[in-house]
């Protein structure tokens, strides 16, 4: 059975002065503008705003949830403990401090806010505040797999039972490895870290398989050596094809995480 769901249409109005403890949830505001205008603890849930202009407004403590903002422009806008639950945005200027201050409590929820406002982010061409938002992505991410399987929140245990609650914890492993190797295609330095530690367990196996372990200068050699092979341009006779075999497909998968990197930086710029 269709119903009318009764949304409110405001277009092209102007609010010329502060709004305390309204309601406008269920609305469709088109091109509605304030400037340097107070909105304390408005009900703003399921409204859409879209092409709408708030420059220099302050929300304190309003309720967004349910909310889209598309092409809107929200420039020197400060958000104050506001409720952003399923909130999305598109094509929206908003200032990055409201993933400090304004992201949802349940971590699966903060997740999806911080994904929206870093492909947001990324459609207007801000790479510094897309990176910021991935940052919360992962470390919300992180936490939502950890509790997949380790919390007593009821949430988590009514959502995560029996086989469920073994794979979250695969999942989280395995996260948490891809973030020591390449901080889950956002940390070239994590990256760089994880190859220079392969090549210093290089550096060991060489000192030991090729020279003379309890003689310091072997390691000396095995250092120079190391990077030669883990470049592949130096093959010595003494180890069997399978670990040269095994270092090349190392090589290969750390130079496809780098070139990753390296795309994903410049995509967003």
């Amino acid at each position: 059975m269709i119903t009318d769901s009764r949304r409110v249409h405001f277009t092209d109005k102007k609010i010329n002065g502060p709004l305390s403890n309204e309601n406008l949830s269920n609305h469709l505001m088109v091109r509605v503008s304030a400037k340097e205008q107070i909105f304390k603890s408005v009900n703003f849930r399921y409204t859409f705003f879209d092409t709408c202009y708030f420059r220099k407004c302050v929300f304190d403590e309003c309720n967004f949830t349910g909310c889209r903002f598309v092409g809107s422009n929200l420039t020197g806008t400060s958000f104050l403990g506001c409720t952003f639950d399923y909130a999305t945005f598109e094509r929206t200027i908003i200032d990055p401090h409201v993933l400090d201050d304004c992201c949802p409590g349940h971590d699966n929820l903060k997740e999806k806010f911080a994904r929206t406002l870093r492909m947001n982010f990324q459609q207007l061409g801000d790479a510094v505040s897309a990176n910021l938002a991935i940052r919360v992505e992962l470390d919300a991410t992180e936490s939502k797999l950890r509790k997949s399987w380790a919390s007593n929140e009821s949430y988590y245990r009514s959502h995560y039972r029996g086989i469920d609650r073994v794979v979250g914890f695969f999942r989280y492993i395995e996260f948490k490895l891809l973030d020591i190797v390449w901080g889950n295609g956002e940390n070239l330095f994590k990256l760089l870290r994880a190859t220079v530690f392969f090549i210093f367990a290089i550096t060991i196996n060489d000192a030991i398989v090729r020279h003379n372990p309890i003689d310091l200068r072997s390691y000396y050699l095995a250092a120079i050596a190391a990077p030669q092979i883990f470049l592949g341009t130096l093959s010595p006779p003494q180890y069997q094809n399978g670990f040269l075999t095994g270092v090349q497909v190392v090589r290969l998968v750390f130079f496809g995480f780098f070139m990753s990197i390296i795309i994903k930086r410049f995509n967003r710029r």
